[in-house]
């Protein structure tokens, strides 16, 4: 889609997406087995007989008939007495109504006695209501009756109030897991730590968005080791669509009011849910209802409302009428209430035209499912990674006719004229750094092994199959995995470091893309700033502090295993990008293309993949869609902060310098030719400096003592 761009706000006048992939349409991700099972749940269903399950696939994948499967299992094979489904909002509690199972090839249907699922019953949802309902929780415990569904705060308030012994013997299901967390200030995360250790319940736990927002596990690493991974990638649910041909994501940056330029990224055509900005969030006009009004005056001439459904009736420039959803009005509770359960409407499910436009604030996110939702557009950053996957999930669904997906955020660009620069480098950054993490969530993913290791089970090595010396890359056709050899690669030792390395290299993606320092140097400083430092250095540092408890072997491994996803993924985003430049880009084979390229060219080894900068791609886009001057003022800002050597990076420095000195026979010099040779002596020089202040702060304590 091209942007015309206008004087009065120039926002960027061609939209350049930061991501965009192109599926295969296998289809292979809507066909159901004998059991009535899609390939997630059949994937999920073959681990149900372990009591701790982790369940780590994205949204529309079918997390809540998996656990349909797995609860019934337990329940009718397993001996399990009851299952109780634990959800974060009422909303979400529709998942998990009644499902003619046996009617696809199950075993049993899934019912829930009325009463039972308490997200259904009446009264807001806040945490009086949910406390009231403990007493209902309680009476279904002592009951005969096998599944009970309620929300995250309702279980909390009744473990607290009936104790963790009183759920002896029971699956304890949670939904959207993400929302649990290590930190002791979590209560649902402290519970669940004490049903581990109690260990007399069975938990699958479930989520489309594992990594966090903030620094804070989501387990403890000794809780973590008990549960069994079932680990289902974007990559192979999206492959496997039958119609959803492409998805973009974009950062677009504007100047102005917003809702000027809305009306530029805003496809009237398209079916689109509309995030504007929290009232307290710098992009915001402080007036939400006038936003709307905005909102829906770009999108043509308001008609009125429709009394059934209580939609917006609006007469676009084309001659349509677009129906428009406005869940941000709280003004009128009844009419809020008619727009939802209209949206709801489970006979309208199917019905693509039944709504054009949603317009919300807090809503329309998590759970919320319109399959044919075409465009998530987001105004302002959003400081929570998770946050910004569930709502590009919302724009993920497969449904008959929809070939393109989008997700667009909406950025402040920072000008010369702003007082509040350094505020709008930063909302810059987070969406940047969403960006690229859902760029390494969407990619496939990666088996390394050193060079030469021979042919992984699985994989496809192409016609010449794989040969001893070569720069082999195979794909394992069901998974979409990638093997490469790389030369010089430390393979974990440890079983906790090898699941990291084939499990959670996201995790630590994401930890080093919400480091400040990391972007703004490896964006904006390249110049003064060398890859190790970012590749080796703070990401070694981020793996250190994330898994204390490994040894520095294994947390080496962790570090090079991250990296080197992180690189070649950007690296085959570039090749990509020269491809099609020559007109030989290859539809859904487009990024294997990209890797190949890369892999041809150079022989991998983990020194040459430390020495590229993973920013390199990300800011080829940045310079296309940020206005010059702006982008050469944030430079210069950031250029501007010189940083010494902390302590904590010369001493690791140092390390890399004694192994640089085991390897060639002598320490680095700083005169060398070579930039980061040059790096780690300043680094041996800084921290002898370090050594020698400490000795003399010591000498200076222990002579004022005597």
């Amino acid at each position: 889609m091209t942007t015309p761009t206008t004087s009065e706000n120039p926002t960027n006048a061609y939209t350049v997406p930061s991501v965009s992939i192109t599926t295969a349409r296998t289809g292979a991700s809507a066909k159901a087995n004998e059991l009535g099972m899609r390939a997630m749940q059949e994937r999920a269903y073959a681990r149900r007989g372990e009591q701790y399950l982790l369940i780590k696939s994205p949204p529309a994948s079918g997390k809540s008939r998996a656990l349909m499967f797995i609860a019934l299992d337990k329940l009718h094979n397993q001996g399990l007495r009851q299952a109780i489904i634990v959800v974060p909002e009422r909303s979400i509690g529709a998942s998990f109504a009644d499902e003619p199972l046996r009617q696809y090839g199950f075993y049993w249907d899934w019912q829930v006695a009325p009463q039972w699922n308490l997200c259904n019953a009446p009264g807001a949802d806040d945490a009086q209501v949910a406390r009231s309902k403990v007493k209902a929780v309680g009476a279904f415990l002592a009951s005969s009756d096998r599944i009970l569904v309620c929300t995250h705060a309702t279980f909390r308030f009744a473990v607290e109030e009936l104790g963790i012994e009183t759920f002896d013997n029971r699956l304890i299901a949670i939904d959207e897991f993400h929302h649990v967390s290590s930190d002791p200030a979590s209560k649902l995360g402290s519970q669940l730590g004490a049903f581990i250790a109690r260990d007399k319940v069975h938990v699958v736990a479930m989520t489309g968005s594992y990594f966090r927002g903030d620094s804070v596990a989501v387990l403890t690493p000794a809780d973590e080791a008990r549960f069994e991974t079932v680990t289902y990638t974007y990559y192979e649910q999206l492959n496997g669509y039958q119609w959803l041909k492409s998805l973009d994501i974009g950062y677009f940056f504007y100047t102005g009011a917003y809702v000027d330029a809305v009306a530029k990224v805003l496809d009237p055509a398209l079916k689109t849910i509309v995030h504007i900005p929290n009232v307290n969030a710098r992009e915001s006009l402080k007036d939400k209802q006038r936003e709307v009004d905005a909102i829906m005056h770009g999108l043509g001439e308001w008609q009125g409302v429709d009394p059934a459904s209580g939609f917006h009736r609006v007469l676009a420039r084309d001659g349509r009428t677009l129906k428009v959803a406005d869940l941000v009005d709280d003004s009128d509770p009844a009419r809020r209430s008619r727009v939802l359960t209209a949206l709801k409407d489970p006979a309208q499910k199917g019905k693509r035209d039944h709504v054009d436009i949603i317009i919300a604030l807090g809503m329309a996110k998590e759970g919320f499912d319109w399959i044919w939702c075409e465009h998530a557009l987001t105004i302002g950053y959003r400081s929570s990674l998770t946050e910004i996957v569930q709502i590009i999930g919302r724009a993920t669904r497969d449904a008959r006719g929809k070939e393109r997906a989008r997700f667009t955020n909406l950025i402040a660009e920072p000008t010369a004229e702003q007082s509040a620069v350094a505020e709008a480098v930063n909302d810059m950054l987070k969406a940047i750094s969403a960006s690229l993490l859902m760029e390494q969530v969407l990619a496939p993913r990666y088996e390394f092994t050193p060079k030469n290791s021979g042919p992984q089970e699985g994989f496809d090595y192409g016609a010449d199959g794989y040969t001893m010396g070569s720069p082999n890359m195979g794909v394992n056709p069901h998974t979409g995995q990638i093997h490469l050899e790389v030369n010089g690669l430390k393979s974990p030792q440890s079983p906790e470091a090898t699941r990291i390395c084939k499990e959670d290299l996201n995790e630590v993606v994401t930890s080093f893309l919400q480091d400040k320092t990391v972007l703004e140097r490896g964006l904006f400083d390249q110049e003064n700033t060398l890859p190790e430092e970012l590749t080796i250095l703070r990401m070694g540092k981020i793996v250190r502090e994330r898994y204390p408890e490994l040894d520095e072997a294994d947390q080496e491994a962790i570090r090079q295993h991250a990296i080197a996803a992180m690189n070649i993924t950007q690296q085959a985003k570039l090749a990509l990008a020269r491809l099609d430049a020559n007109g030989s880009g290859s539809g859904h084979t487009a990024l294997l293309d990209g890797v190949r390229k890369f892999v041809n060219v150079r022989d991998l080894n983990i020194d040459l993949i430390d020495g590229i900068n993973p920013f390199e791609a990300a800011y080829a886009v940045l310079a296309k869609t940020m206005d010059e001057k702006s982008l050469l003022q944030v430079q210069a800002s950031i250029a501007a902060k010189k940083m010494s050597i902390p302590e904590e990076e010369a001493r690791e420095l140092a390390k890399r310098a004694l192994l640089f000195k085991t390897e060639r026979g002598r320490l680095p010099d700083r005169n060398s030719t070579d930039p980061w040779e040059q790096r780690m002596a300043e680094g041996v020089a800084a921290f002898a400096r370090y050594r020698a202040q400490a000795k003399a702060a010591q000498t200076q304590g222990e002579s004022g003592r005597g």
